[in-house]
């Protein structure tokens, strides 16, 4: 049997596309035009929203939190328009978070690329010997 896709997973993928659309479209402001939402979890009692934003450009602790900011300035009119294009009786209160499993992935990923090539490394000066 199918597993049940509840409501609050329905209304918070539907809120990531929209946020995505809205964010790169709607905000003039040029710190927040590479900003990527990643993920929307919606509580059960679809009262509040954390979305989960990275950013391209930013490589600094300082440069996202700078994102965050003006991201959480602009949760109003996020929501204003969240309620016009979801037609939702009550749109939930936005939480911005920064979501670091990209810049961790690619970490953990740099790190296997060293290990291998250091293992390589090392199995040819074997074979030299």
């Amino acid at each position: 049997m199918a597993k049940e896709y509840s409501r609050t997973q329905r209304v918070g993928d539907q809120m990531q596309r929209e946020l995505a659309v809205l964010i790169s479209r709607e905000m003039k402001d040029p710190r927040v035009s590479l900003v990527t939402v990643s993920a929307v979890e919606v509580s059960r009692d679809l009262a509040y929203a954390q979305v989960y934003v990275t950013a391209m450009a930013s490589e600094t602790p300082e440069q996202m939190q700078e994102i965050l900011t003006v991201l959480k300035g602009a949760a109003g009119f996020l929501r204003t328009q969240l309620g016009r294009v979801m037609k939702l009786r009550h749109v939930p209160q936005l939480n911005f978070r920064y979501d670091e499993s990209i810049a961790r992935g690619a970490h953990l990923s740099a790190l296997i690329e060293r290990a291998v090539s250091e293992d390589r490394q090392h199995d040819s000066d074997e074979d030299k010997a």
